[in-house]
């Protein structure tokens, strides 16, 4: 005999399956729904024809379409490029930022794909805007290691700092405290000559203790006043503007440590048409000389 019975307020007969004292009722499906579900298994076994699907022991199934989408990606790739090659050409003759400002369209078209460039490229470490992170500059504004006029930053971008570039810019923070150069008091004298340059209130007979080991050993690359010195890639120490951070411990540990970040090159990546553009879009980022 069957164990299913009939639901007496619904006058349904049960499956038998009962759960907590409820039981399951044994309603058909929705026609709409068995309509909709056997459409959806002719649409796939008609897909699985058409498109690639099965994977095999050496290879799938591709399909009798012979549909593609690395195919289809390569191909709008290479009808962008060649769209886009005529006003490439153009800026191998770019000289000055004046060139590119001076011819609207050409201009766009440039910010355009410098900004393209940037996403792909440098927003991982300098941030999506250009605000940079601790350790990795701000493009957005007026301090520059090596010189923000379009040259400078050309230059940049094809060589790298301290990268494995031949013509790489490279300079150096020196590790004084590891190098034995100087010892601990002398380092937390120099951090106070160094928030003394920044316009901040710091320890007078620090500063005075200070003097004269910043004349013997970073005079030659920050400069006299501590204004730096581009031409070296030595940062300015009287702004307000910090790569690695300017509180005290910072600060100590960049004299004590020494700093060595790395900037790429770009010349194995993108062509000097592509770094062109890029550091016009640098440029116009708000910092540009």
């Amino acid at each position: 005999m069957s164990d299913k019975e009939i639901d007496q307020p619904t006058g349904v007969e049960t499956t038998g399956h009962e759960w907590d004292g409820i039981k399951e009722l044994n309603n058909p499906l929705p026609r709409w729904w068995l309509i909709i579900l056997w459409i959806s298994i002719v649409w796939s076994v008609v897909y699985w024809i058409l498109m690639p699907s099965w994977p095999g022991i050496s290879g799938h199934f591709a399909g009798i379409r012979g549909h593609s989408d690395r195919e289809n990606v390569a191909i709008a790739i290479s009808a962008l490029e060649t769209e886009r090659s005529a006003q490439m050409q153009q800026l191998k003759s770019v000289s000055s930022i004046n060139d590119i400002e001076s011819d609207p369209q050409l201009l766009q078209f440039v910010l355009e794909a410098g900004e393209s460039m940037f996403g792909d490229n440098c927003a991982t470490c300098h941030g999506a805007g250009g605000q940079g992170f601790k350790g990795y500059p701000a493009l957005v504004d007026d301090a520059w290691l090596w010189g923000g006029t379009l040259d400078n930053i050309s230059k940049t971008l094809h060589h790298g700092i301290r990268s494995t570039h031949p013509e790489s810019r490279l300079s150096v923070m020196q590790a004084y405290g590891e190098l034995g150069v100087f010892n601990g008091d002398q380092i937390n004298d120099m951090v106070e000559y160094v928030v003394n340059l920044s316009g901040r209130d710091a320890n007078a007979d620090a500063v005075a203790r200070a003097t004269p080991l910043y004349q013997q050993q970073c005079v030659s690359c920050h400069g006299v006043d501590g204004t730096g010195d581009q031409t070296q890639g030595a940062p300015n120490l009287t702004d307000a503007i910090w790569l690695y951070g300017g509180e005290r411990s910072e600060i100590y540990e960049t004299i004590k440590n020494g700093r060595e970040g790395v900037m790429p090159h770009w010349t194995d990546r993108l062509t000097d048409e592509q770094i062109t553009a890029l550091a016009v879009y640098v440029h116009s980022l708000g910092g540009g000389e």
